[in-house]
């Protein structure tokens, strides 16, 4: 199951892309709100497999969405006979705009653990120095 912070993340992503629909073609928002599904999906794949390293969570997202691209594209060009460069863009920026995303929520709570850890330790070592009479 995915975290509820991806999920978050996405679908607001999504909503935000809505908009764009007045100044771009519909397929082309509905490639990107794909890059967006497809590399959330890469961005925690990617998390999960390499330990939360921030340049393997953005690598999963690109190429997810870059994979999830081409395999559309693909499709197009042997059902319709068309391949379209701009769609497959719109798809790999999907998953650019998500994995960078998740990369910065991702690193605030990495921060937080770690300033948290900190002042744990912090009080640990005070509280065992008051014990001692030096």
């Amino acid at each position: 199951m995915w975290p509820m912070k991806t999920v978050i993340v996405g679908v607001t992503f999504f909503l935000c892309a809505l908009p764009l629909c007045a100044q771009l073609e519909q397929d082309k928002v509905k490639h990107f709100a794909a890059g967006t599904l497809s590399g959330a999906i890469g961005a925690d794949i990617a998390d999960g497999f390499s330990g939360g390293n921030r340049y393997w969570r953005i690598a999963g997202a690109v190429t997810s969405s870059l994979l999830a691209g081409l395999a559309k594209e693909a499709y197009d060009e042997h059902k319709y006979g068309g391949w379209d460069n701009r769609d497959l863009a719109a798809t790999v920026l999907g998953g650019v705009s998500i994995g960078i995303t998740i990369d910065i929520f991702s690193e605030k709570k990495q921060r937080k653990e770690k300033e948290m850890m900190v002042q744990i330790i912090d009080e640990n070592m005070t509280f065992g120095k008051q014990g001692r009479d030096d």
